[in-house]
């Protein structure tokens, strides 16, 4: 069912940042922690996925099950499993109206979409990365924290990190 009203689609943001908001490098996550892999795959399971290129090449077993995966590339290529658009505007219309989406990455994709999200779902890491080549964008100034659930490293996880909603401000 394809929508007009882009504003109807409810769009989420999810990533891990840094203290400095650095989310990879060398097109890789910067930290392994299993339990916001756990939450990634909890919130959008079931939803639509919208990712850059490189995001989707990143991924260890391509496109994501029990979603629908959406990747955003200059370059109209066949993805297996995947749907693909040349832009975020094409893309989101596709959607519709009771369709949860998710953007998951790389950086210029969460550029595009901030503009145009309802909620960042953010795992904020206690660290700075030694090595970093992407980041997220600002978002302190614009967005309002609804929940935020503190975690203390531990056996499986190297760092302490929270799990912080944001919506916009008002």
């Amino acid at each position: 069912m394809r929508i007009d009203n882009l504003e109807k689609v409810k769009i989420n943001i999810i990533a891990a940042v840094d203290r400095n908001r650095a989310i990879g490098f060398r097109n890789k996550l910067l930290y392994w922690l299993p339990n916001d892999l756990k939450r990634f795959k909890a919130l959008t399971t079931g939803h639509t996925i919208v990712m850059g290129r490189k995001t989707f090449e990143s991924l260890p077993k391509g496109a994501l099950p029990n979603r629908r995966n959406i990747v955003l590339s200059r370059s109209i290529v066949e993805l297996p499993g995947c749907e693909v658009f040349a832009s975020l505007p094409d893309a989101l219309a596709t959607c519709s109206a009771d369709e949860e989406v998710y953007v998951i990455g790389g950086a210029s994709i969460y550029r595009q979409a901030m503009k145009k999200a309802d909620r960042l779902c953010l795992t904020e890491v206690d660290d700075e990365a030694k090595e970093a080549d992407a980041w997220f964008p600002e978002y302190k100034e614009e967005w309002e924290e609804t929940t935020r659930e503190n975690h203390q490293r531990d056996d499986r996880h190297a760092f302490s990190y929270a799990f912080v909603d944001y919506v916009r401000k008002a």
